[in-house]
């Protein structure tokens, strides 16, 4: 006996409004429909744990492979500050009037990298981990932070070889020093900040990481890595606006804080006006900003 299908008549069909209210009552969400950002930075608060362990994991089995293993978190930057020795300070000459050069130079290849690093991870960070991101649910800005702090434990990493530099070309121990932690703060929020804004746009166009090397190194030779900023920003040669924006790149605005902090010889002088007001200002634009632009993205990427 065929059976048949009886259609409720309208009043008994519920409305979308009650449906809601169902659904709310019950805890229910749409799928893929992103959070408040109040309860998004919660999220991730809530996953801080798997955010540090992702990113030991990775540093560890980052040089996995090699024999010399995590030798090279130290090895690699120091053989790319001493090509820039040979190339920039002693062929073009870049060290003349620079007073301790070679740890002027270390810390600004170190400090440098770790701004490149984390914009090249965090680039990466959907568009590399597309698996992880459709296979799990979880707040993504975990990625690319999780990614800065790998490559701010690799920096940790160096900077314990930057000190035995440091004092093996005679830069005393000072209680200066003390500033190159709320430098490296401020860096690692603006790193984090670039890399979450970067993420998002890798995300959509994975072309962009093919982009990003060229960029970077052109950002490389305009924050004074190899050279002085201040000597060259002193002649009457020098527009004042291109002055301004050398002086305020915020790598170069980094940089100059950590030489400061670390080495003697690096005066107050040499740094550019409201040098720590614009590391304030860079760190909270950067990473305030890239935090919401990329929040905006989380349903995207929770229905990818």
């Amino acid at each position: 006996m065929s059976q048949v299908l009886h259609t409720p008549p309208p009043s008994q069909v519920p409305a979308d409004d009650d449906l809601a209210a169902l659904a709310a009552r019950h805890g229910l969400s749409v799928s893929g429909a992103r959070p408040s950002l109040p309860q998004y930075v919660r999220q991730l608060w809530a996953r801080r744990h798997f955010i540090t362990a992702f990113a030991t994991a990775k540093l560890t089995a980052q040089y996995a492979q090699a024999k010399l293993g995590q030798v090279w978190q130290v090895m690699t930057p120091l053989l790319n500050a001493a090509v820039y020795y040979f190339i920039f300070g002693v062929l073009l000459g870049t060290k003349r009037g620079v007073p301790d050069y070679i740890p002027f130079l270390v810390t600004g290849v170190f400090i440098w990298t770790f701004t490149q690093s984390s914009i090249m991870a965090g680039t990466r960070a959907i568009s590399g981990n597309v698996g992880l991101v459709r296979a799990l649910h979880f707040p993504r800005a975990a990625l690319p932070l999780s990614f800065c702090l790998q490559q701010l434990q690799q920096l940790l990493f160096s900077m314990a070889a930057l000190v035995v530099i440091l004092l093996c070309f005679g830069v005393p121990i000072a209680i200066s020093w003390v500033l190159a932690v709320p430098a490296l703060v401020l860096q690692f929020t603006f790193n984090a900040g670039v890399s979450m804004i970067m993420a998002r746009l890798g995300a959509k166009t994975p072309d962009i990481a093919q982009l990003m090397p060229f960029l970077l190194r052109t950002w490389m030779y305009v924050s004074g890595v190899m050279w002085s900023i201040d000597k060259l920003s002193k002649g009457d040669h020098m527009p004042h606006l291109v002055k301004i924006m050398l002086e305020t790149n915020p790598a170069a605005v980094y940089i100059d804080l950590m030489r400061f902090a670390l080495i003697d010889s690096f005066h107050a002088n040499q740094l550019p006006p409201h040098v720590w007001a614009a590391a304030v200002g860079w760190a909270l634009l950067a990473g305030v900003g890239g935090f919401i632009y990329f929040w905006k993205a989380e349903e995207t990427y929770g229905r990818g």
